[in-house]
Order: C-alpha cells, then sequence, then structure tokens
C-alpha cells in the first residue's frame, strides 16, 4: 500500500489539514497530538507548541479515528499501537504512529519528503557513490531515532534508481517515500499490509528476481539473517539499524545470534559486508536546522580479518587510519564541524566519543582569537 488516502469528515479534515501544512510551513520533521496540549512540532530537533488550543480526549481521539480504516480501528484497539502511511495529495507523505497515553488516542505524525535531497544537500561522504556501484553485499546505515537513517537509505536507492538498470524491492514499516521507477525497476512493500514481517517479505523477495533488497529496519534474528544470505547470494542490500557507530553495529549484529552460530556469522559479515555509515543529526549555530556528522568503515581487508577474529575492539583505530579508504570516525566529523564553526562547543562534547580530541580543538581555537 503506498498510502491510505484521508477520509475524515469536511470539518476535521481541515483541521488537520491546517496543522499539517503548519507544520509544513514550519520545516517541522514531525507533528504530535497529545492530549493537554496544543499540536506540538518538531522543528530542528527541538519540540515548538503551536498557538492552537490544546486538544481534549474526544477532540484527539475523534480527529485520529477519522483517518483510520474501520480496520486499522480494530487492529490498534486489539494491538494498543498503529504504524500506517497517510497520503494527503494537496500536502504530501505522512506516517501516522497511533498510541495510547494514560486512556487516551494520541499519535505522532512523520512529515515525509515529496522530494529528496541530494547526497551533497545532505552531508553525506562521497564515498557514498563507490559504495552504490556495489553488485552485491551489505550496506548498513545505522543512528539513532530522528538521525536521518530513512533519508539516507531513501537517498541511496534513489542514486541507484537513476544510475542503473535493475530491480529494487524494499520492504519497509511504513514507507515513508514513494519512489518512481526511472532506470529501476522498484517495488516497494509495506509491512502490514503487503507483507506480515521484514522476515517473511525478505524470504518471498528473494524469488522475485532482486537486484537491489532495501530493509527499512534489521529488527530481529531472522531479518538479519535473511539480509546477510542475501548479500552472500549475490544481491546488493541496503539496511538500517538502531546503533550509533560501527564498532557497537559489529557487536549488536553478533549477539543477536546465539553462542554456537556466532563464528557462522562472523564469517558471513566479514565476507558480505561493504559498510557502514553512522550518523547524528546536530543542532546548527550558523544558521538555522541542524547538520550530519557521519563515521564510515569501509571493509578493508584489514576490516574484514577484524571482524572474522571478532577483534571489535581494534576497528576504531582501523577507522581512525583509513582515511584513504573514504573512513572516518564520528569524533573527526564531530570536530571539523566544530572547527568549521557549524556546531557549539558543547554540542559537540556532548557527542563525542574522545572527549579530548574537541578540548584540543578549543584550546587551539581559542589561541586563534587570542
Amino acid at each position: 500500500m503506498a498510502g491510505l488516502e484521508l477520509s475524515a469528515s469536511p470539518g476535521d479534515r481541515l483541521a488537520l489539514a491546517a496543522v499539517l501544512r503548519e507544520g509544513l510551513q514550519r520545516h517541522a520533521s514531525d507533528v504530535h497530538l497529545t492530549v493537554g496540549l496544543p499540536p506540538v512540532f518538531r522543528i530542528d530537533g527541538e519540540l515548538i507548541a503551536s498557538a492552537r488550543a490544546p486538544l481534549d480526549r474526544d477532540q484527539a481521539r475523534n480527529l485520529i479515528y477519522e483517518l483510520l480504516t474501520p480496520g486499522q480501528q480494530e487492529q490498534f484497539e486489539e494491538q494498543w499501537q498503529l504504524c500506517v502511511s497517510l497520503s494527503l495529495p494537496e500536502l504530501g507523505h505522512f506516517r501516522l504512529s497511533v498510541y495510547y497515553h494514560a486512556g487516551n488516542v494520541e499519535a505522532a505524525i512523520r512529515v515525509c519528503p515529496l522530494a529528496l535531497r541530494t547526497p551533497q544537500e545532505l552531508g553525506l561522504p562521497a564515498v557514498v557513490h563507490k559504495l552504490i556501484e556495489k553488485r552485491s553485499g551489505l550496506i548498513l546505515i545505522t543512528g539513532p531515532t530522528g538521525s536521518g537513517k530513512t533519508t539516507t537509505f531513501n537517498c541511496m536507492l534513489d542514486m541507484i534508481n537513476h544510475q542503473r538498470r535493475c530491480k529494487i524491492i524494499t520492504v519497509e514499516d511504513p514507507v515513508e517515500f514513494v519512489h518512481q521507477n526511472r532506470l529501476s525497476i522498484i517495488v516497494q512493500q509495506q509491512v502490514h499490509s503487503d507483507t506480515r514481517s521484514f522476515s517473511q517479505a525478505l524470504v518471498h523477495i528473494l524469488r522475485q528476481d532482486p537486484d537491489v533488497i532495501g530493509v527499512g529496519e534489521m529488527r530481529d534474528l531472522e531479518t538479519i539473517s535473511t539480509a546477510l544470505t542475501a548479500a552472500e547470494t549475490g544481491h546488493l542490500v541496503i539496511a538500517t539499524l538502531h546503533t550509533p557507530d560501527a564498532a557497537q553495529t559489529m557487536d549488536r549484529i553478533i549477539d543477536a545470534f546465539p553462542g554456537d552460530r556466532q563464528p557462522q556469522i562472523l564469517t558471513q559479515l566479514a565476507a558480505s559486508l561493504r559498510g557502514i555509515i553512522a550518523q547524528q543529526l546536530l543542532p546548527r549555530v550558523d544558521r538555522e536546522g541542524r547538520v550530519l556528522a557521519t563515521e564510515v568503515m569501509i571493509t578493508t581487508p584489514a576490516v574484514r580479518t577484524q571482524i572474522r577474529e571478532r577483534k571489535v575492539s581494534m576497528l576504531r583505530g582501523t577507522i581512525e587510519t583509513g582515511r584513504v579508504d573514504g573512513m572516518h570516525l564520528m569524533d573527526i566529523s564531530l570536530r571539523d564541524l566544530y572547527q568549521q564553526g557549524i556546531i557549539t562547543y558543547d554540542t559537540a562534547m556532548s557527542h563525542v566519543h574522545t572527549p579530548e580530541m574537541i578540548q584540543q580543538s578549543g584550546s587551539t581555537n581559542a589561541a586563534r582569537r587570542g
């Protein structure tokens, strides 16, 4: 399902449309409908309340329920949570996450882009262009919630879609950006409407003659295992994972498997992994908006050996000395952004792994100013 058409009554439709339009005008990434509060926008990572009246229990429930089909309402009441796509022709595409809070029905609405920005506009490292040229293997995009993983995921798929004649199949929960067929054929499957789960979808996708497989999130052992198998068997797999850096990504994947399977997984990872892009979105100080900080690990022979032998603690050193291969640590990205005056000292210090790196930069900057 590409998206749910809004089916609210005219009054409710106008009310919600006005809130979403305000969110779009203010460049909000999310809109929150919470009982006792007016609609709240997340703008550049900060929560900012609108000037509208607070929502009471019935208003919030009615407004949200008008967006759901009877089947979706029933599913929500059975499972107590729901995530669906919402399409408004005059406004765009949204992700609607419905949940209970103190017995009240509330929602978080993610604003999905109508158009994708280029890798340069996003601030992605140049090595991304080389990664998407791979014909097989696993590329991971990692970071915390709200770090722009889905945006990078869709940007990379869009690059392939414009550059290569191939078949791209994705499984997402839910679909946040609807791609058009360019040079490639692109099929987007949504969990709970087109397929029951990520792992089930991946098994069937392998039978649909894909060249590139996009996995919106590697959530469990079955999904990780099937993605690794797909990457080993001649497919390029691009997936996201909720981990902060390359080393913790390795540990997260390996620890998802029981001990007796881990040697096999280490071998598979060493053979199939092509690279990891870890990212964070940070508030800018030079102008409005946020800026992307990244860590990049490319699977060189040295990295491959360290993965196979599970010497994860050595990966940071290899990344630090691997600039010629397109690698860099998150700390380097943070230091550069701070030295360029794009983020503050406090922002850099709150995200850095080795504080001394930023402290030394701070001393150097102070000496220059002096």
